[in-house]
């Protein structure tokens, strides 16, 4: 009855993957699985998406006794970022035992397929999603680092009133220094005021009073010399 089983499971097994599976022996196939890694046509990646081989062989009393099973890749298959055969295999096979044993004594490889691709690209999604979070937490702290450039210290009491008397002291020190510019430049204007007027104090003392009445006692000599020949020509 068992091998009866195990031929009519391979017949729907062929129809169902006509170029995936491939025959070993009269009890031995593997039927390769493509994976869907979440890539979808318009991403810049060229890779094709993984694929990963089943392994079946029959043990005589197959179905009512468990399948022996194996987990592998394509020859020269390119290694894949987010998933290795050799490291993942014995999760893999784990994640099929609960349906092995809700299967025995039925045909279960095309469930086991199943099992084993939803598996295989769940663990895919996990490990994108793992980077993805630490992509995401380094973004964020940069982030912050960036804006922490545009904040200002917290404001407490003790720092407002440093900051303002530091402000006041700075407004005192801005007018201390537009009156001394004020009086300089006052000053300036009044000593060129007084150079411009000399008072008689400073005329006589530099001599030019006493050069200014000689000048004009010559001058009124001359005029009463000049009235004296006209009052003696009349």
């Amino acid at each position: 009855m068992g091998i009866e089983d195990q031929k009519e499971e391979r017949e729907v097994l062929e129809s169902i993957f006509p170029d995936e599976i491939t025959d070993v022996s009269e009890t031995e196939f593997r039927i390769a699985i493509q994976l869907d890694d979440g890539r979808h046509e318009d991403d810049e990646s060229e890779e094709e998406q993984p694929t990963i081989v089943l392994n079946v062989q029959y043990p005589p009393n197959y179905p009512d006794e468990a399948p022996r099973l194996d987990v592998t890749q394509p020859p020269n298959a390119p290694k894949h970022p987010y998933l290795d055969i050799q490291e993942d295999k014995s999760r893999l096979l784990d994640s099929l035992t609960d349906t092995i044993e809700e299967n025995l004594g039925m045909a279960m490889v095309f469930t086991l397929v199943t099992v084993l691709k939803d598996s295989a690209e769940l663990l895919i999604t996990e490990r994108q999603n793992a980077k993805q979070a630490l992509a995401d937490l380094e973004a964020a702290r940069i982030e912050e680092e960036e804006n922490k450039k545009f904040q200002g210290q917290a404001v407490t009491r003790e720092s407002f009133l440093a900051w303002s008397a530091s402000f006041k002291k700075e407004i005192e020190e801005e007018a201390k220094r537009k009156e001394e510019e004020k009086e300089l430049e006052d000053k300036k204007k009044r000593i060129a005021k007084e150079e411009r007027k000399m008072t008689g104090r400073e005329l006589w003392e530099k001599g030019l009073v006493g050069k200014y009445v000689d000048d004009e006692e010559e001058d009124e000599e001359e005029v009463d010399i000049e009235k004296l020949k006209i009052s003696a020509t009349s």
